[in-house]
């Protein structure tokens, strides 16, 4: 890989980083945020769900923008709001302002990953995209390993505030990569027409490839958020583990992440997507099943809870950045709008596993391991229905080569 591309993995890595450290640096922060506000759970989780509904409806925006405007403009424009945003979350002063705050947050926070995406797309060629986003999204990971211990240090020694005017520094280290360090990427604009963007969308959604790719994927993600919506509750509150302590079982689930990618980006011109997504799947449903069966006999122990999760996100490792370059390959001439509507799908999905465990979750992990099993099977169902053809039809049994 040539430094100049190279150089510029990491640039993305960082930038797109500042949307998983958004959800993880204020997690352990969530249940201090309850007797705060003087709320419930349920509300305070919402700041969560509205984070992930304005992420993936702000894609369907930013895409088309920066097909018609230039990757660049509209990256930094989306990162100014993004701080502005996280500087009001800071001085909110009750639930309901947060709850607005984040979800406007989320419209200039989504503008880092479907652009980064995009940005990949458009300077590696198809055949080497996949290896490059599956380290991007080892790189990314690293956000998420060390925010979850942030955020515990933040709130042991100050309160949830300092989370977010940390996110505000972040955002103005992106703004700063962005504007030095990335050039245009954009090979050709094209025109801003509401009735062109409506052809696009209905070209993405009218392709069983691009949806079985994207809702596959979707699913085993939507898996991590569901994980995300409990996991300060279920850890702090049910097992009593301490905020400064929150952080070390997070690493743990994060590293099967960070392998799974890493195997990805060893094994992308190996495998077919087929063999990748069969792995991921069982990957995934297997040990989700197992923690539904400990916590249905009454088993509970934060073992239970995190050891299964570690496998659902090496799942995600496994499958993520196969479907996207899949996705994405042959939709070349209008990749940020694919990108977009990748992003949409993929945080809508999310968001609503993420707001049916704040809605069930009340004194054990059980409902929060039925979700994360339910993303499973259907991120396997979605296969059956729209991928095993086309995997058929696209290539013989793969044969591994060392």
């Amino acid at each position: 890989m040539p430094q100049a591309r190279a150089n510029l993995i990491y640039v993305l890595a960082g930038i797109i980083a500042l949307g998983p450290l958004s959800v993880d640096l204020y997690l352990p922060a969530m249940p201090a945020m309850v007797g705060y506000f003087d709320t419930d759970i349920s509300q305070v989780q919402m700041t969560l769900s509205s984070y992930l509904l304005g992420f993936a409806l702000f894609h369907l925006v930013c895409g088309p923008l920066s097909d018609r405007f230039g990757r660049k403009p509209v990256l930094l424009g989306g990162l100014a709001l993004y701080v502005v945003m996280s500087g009001l979350c800071a001085v909110a002063t009750t639930i309901d302002e947060l709850i607005v705050y984040r979800f406007i947050q989320a419209m200039g926070a989504c503008c880092a990953p479907t652009l980064g995406r995009a940005i990949v797309r458009d300077v590696y060629p198809p055949e080497k995209a996949v290896k490059a986003l599956a380290y991007v999204s080892s790189l990314m990971a690293i956000a998420p390993v060390m925010a979850p211990s942030l955020g515990g240090i933040l709130v042991s020694f100050g309160d949830w505030r300092l989370t977010f005017w940390s996110l505000v520094g972040f955002g103005l280290l992106a703004m700063a990569l962005t504007l030095f360090l990335v050039d245009e990427s954009l090979p050709q604009k094209q025109p801003l027409h509401p009735r062109i963007i409506g052809k696009n969308f209905l070209t993405l959604l009218s392709s069983h490839h691009f949806v079985g790719n994207v809702l596959t994927s979707s699913f085993l993600y939507a898996g991590a958020f569901a994980f995300l919506s409990g996991a300060s509750f279920v850890l702090i509150e049910f097992f009593n583990v301490k905020p400064i302590h929150f952080g070390l079982y997070f690493m743990f689930i994060v590293a099967g992440y960070i392998g799974g990618n890493l195997f990805t980006a060893k094994i992308a011109h190996r495998w077919p997507p087929a063999r990748a997504f069969k792995l991921g799947i069982a990957t995934s449903v297997i040990p989700s099943s197992l923690m539904v069966a400990a916590n249905l006999a009454g088993y509970f122990h934060p073992v239970l809870a995190v050891v299964p999760v570690l496998f659902v996100t090496l799942a995600i490792g496994l499958v993520l950045p196969q479907a996207m370059g899949e996705a994405l390959k042959p939709f070349a001439h209008m990749a940020a709008t694919a990108s977009a509507m990748m992003g949409f799908m993929q945080m809508t999905v999310a968001s609503l596993a993420g707001w049916l465990v704040g809605v069930f979750l009340v004194d054990n992990p059980l409902p929060m391991a039925i979700v994360i099993l339910g993303t499973g099977i259907s991120s396997g169902l979605c296969y059956l229905l729209f991928l095993r053809k086309v995997h058929q039809q696209e290539s013989q049994e793969p044969v591994f080569v060392d």
